[in-house]
C-alpha cells in the first residue's frame, strides 16, 4: 500500500495550505480501503495537531465510510450525513 503515501506526499505538495487530513480523507476517498489499511496509514501520515484528540472515534469512523467504497460507486452522496443531503 506505498500508493497510498505516494499518493498522500503528492497532494500535500500540490497542495500545501491543506492539513495533513485533508490530504488523507482525499488519498482515501473511493479507494476501497479496509479498516486495518485506514487505520495504520492513519496513525503514520496525519498530524496529530491537525484533529482533536476527542474526536478520533468519528474522524475514523468518517475516514472508513470514505474509504470502503471504490472509485467506480456511482452514487458517492450516500457518504454525506442525512442533515446535509438535499431533496
Amino acid at each position: 500500500m506505498k500508493s497510498i503515501k505516494r499518493k498522500f506526499t503528492k497532494l500535500n505538495k500540490q497542495h500545501p495550505h491543506w492539513s495533513s487530513l485533508i490530504c488523507f480523507t482525499e488519498t482515501i476517498y473511493g479507494g476501497g480501503f479496509s479498516r486495518q489499511t485506514i487505520h495504520r496509514w492513519f496513525k503514520k501520515l496525519v498530524d496529530k495537531s491537525d484533529y482533536p484528540k476527542e474526536s478520533k472515534k468519528e474522524i475514523m469512523t468518517f475516514l472508513e465510510s470514505v474509504g470502503k467504497y471504490s472509485s467506480t460507486t456511482k452514487n458517492k452522496t450516500n457518504l454525506l450525513p442525512e442533515s446535509t443531503k438535499q431533496d
